[in-house]
């Protein structure tokens, strides 16, 4: 296991139909990164310096995902990790052929 990533993933909603994995620091990072710049707030920048923090070893790693954790909540974006696995798993179970 990779030493930056978190102890379980973090799911996020990037639109209505698309929910994105964020499994170690450097996926949190590319995401608060390509968040919008009209909807940056103080808890987006305070989780974007708890993850170059925890990145360069300043920080916890635990403190970090808190902060993402955080910022998601408050951006309305958290997605459960319940439903998210649930529907991983439905899409991969066929065969991607389609039926005739």
């Amino acid at each position: 296991m990779n030493a930056e990533a978190f102890s379980s993933p973090i799911f996020v909603k990037r639109s209505a139909y698309i929910v994105q994995e964020i499994a170690d620091i450097a996926d949190a990072i590319d995401f608060l990164n390509e968040w919008p710049e009209d909807r940056r707030d103080v808890t987006h920048e305070t989780a974007l310096r708890a993850c170059h923090d925890a990145y360069s070893g300043h920080k916890y790693l635990s403190a970090a995902c808190n902060a993402f954790v955080a910022f998601a909540k408050r951006a309305a974006i958290l997605e459960d990790p319940t439903a998210a696995m649930q529907w991983i798993a439905a899409c991969t179970t066929g065969s991607g052929k389609m039926q005739t």
